[in-house]
């Protein structure tokens, strides 16, 4: 098995120098920690939004016991993001269902393929 050592980490840097001059190597090295530090605020926004989910989701285990769910006022700016989240994604589903359901209703309505009888239409015209 290879590893990369220092001796393959020097002919990499200057193989990149001499493709992209050494005047762009803080440019690239800036984009590099940017994306770094973007990848990590994204991992950390999506632990955030599953602590939210499991949060709500033990509120609604509680709502089906018989216990009265929390009010709006004791709940923080994270769970109502999560909880207004939630609710624009039932409504969405919803209409989702509803569009899905006048369509299949559109094509069971038209004209099955090989049903159409010409002769029919002569008798009648």
């Amino acid at each position: 098995m290879m590893g990369i050592g220092f001796p393959e980490l020097m002919v990499i840097l200057i193989i990149i120098m001499i493709i992209f001059g050494a005047g762009k190597l803080p440019e690239i090295g800036s984009a590099f920690g940017r994306s770094i530090k973007n990848f990590k605020s994204s991992m950390k926004e999506a632990q955030e939004e599953d602590e939210a989910a499991q949060v709500e989701e033990g509120q609604q285990a509680s709502i089906e016991e018989g216990q009265e769910a929390p009010s709006q006022e004791n709940l923080t700016e994270e769970e109502k993001e999560a909880i207004a989240r939630k609710k624009a994604q039932e409504e969405g589903e919803a209409k989702d269902l509803a569009m899905k359901e006048a369509a299949d209703n559109f094509t069971a309505s038209l004209p099955r393929k090989g049903s159409y009888d010409f002769s029919k239409d002569q008798e009648k015209g």
